[in-house]
């Protein structure tokens, strides 16, 4: 007889809950006229929140990714909101807040795989380490929030593979901290590339997306909404058709 886990299960409730509001917030961005509100600070947390969950939920597990993905989500809509109205950069001190919302995102995700102690040197460096980022010049937004073409540059790849190597010996550090010897390798591995590849893919499409977004044919961003909202209730609805089919639950 088929078999489905109560943990599957539910990853596949928790998926459509998100597919429902990602949807519900495009459709009411379309209806709105979000682009030029509030509302669209706030469809952007969802959906880079959603890009960050899953990017690190999927290789370092799904405490990681619900953390550093909301810290991210949050974080990376603010700031490119005010790059979108042309007003520049934040104040300093609003970026060290936001590197601190993110290394706090970072030490909860960590601290639940691998301790306190662990999460807690994890997220002090990870926090300093944005802090000298931005410092240098690097911050969410530097190469523009909107292009109407996909860009490739070197400056770009060299910034992933930077962040990479940051992040990997972050938490090759925070292991010998926190004298966990068998997992420092492994973790600084895992979330080094997971950064890396975040850092690539945010910076090689976000400018293109901001510009899809408001460039958009009128009504597109609904249909997109409706879409989500019907995917996430067929998948919310798979617990019923478990319990109508008779399908064992391990």
């Amino acid at each position: 007889m088929n078999s489905i886990t109560h943990h599957q299960l539910a990853a596949i409730s928790i998926v459509g809950s998100f597919l429902d509001v990602l949807g519900a917030l495009y459709l009411a961005y379309d209806i709105l006229g979000g682009k030029h509100g509030p509302l669209r600070t706030l469809t952007r947390m969802v959906t880079y929140g959603v890009l960050f969950g899953v990017g690190y939920g999927l290789p370092l597990g799904l405490a990681f990714g619900i953390a550093a993905g909301a810290a991210g989500g949050v974080t990376l809509a603010l700031e490119f909101s005010r790059n979108s109205q042309m007003l520049g950069r934040h104040p300093f001190r609003y970026e060290v807040l936001f590197s601190v919302i993110r290394g706090l995102g970072f030490g909860i995700g960590a601290g639940w795989i691998h301790g306190p102690e662990f999460g807690a040197a994890f997220g002090v460096l990870t926090t300093g380490a944005q802090i000298a980022g931005y410092r240098l010049g690097m911050y969410p937004g530097m190469y523009g929030t909107e292009i109407h073409a996909l860009r490739f540059t070197w400056s770009r790849l060299w910034l992933a593979l930077l962040r990479t190597a940051g992040y990997g010996l972050a938490g090759y550090a925070s292991a010998t901290i926190a004298h966990h010897e068998m997992h420092r390798v492994m973790f600084g591995e895992d979330v080094g590339l997971a950064t890396g590849i975040l850092t690539a893919l945010i910076n090689f499409l976000a400018p293109y997306v901001e510009w899809v977004s408001d460039n958009m044919a009128e009504r597109r961003m609904g249909v997109l909404g409706v879409i989500l909202i019907l995917s996430g209730f067929c998948l919310q609805s798979v617990q019923y058709w478990v319990a109508l089919l008779d399908v064992q639950v391990r």
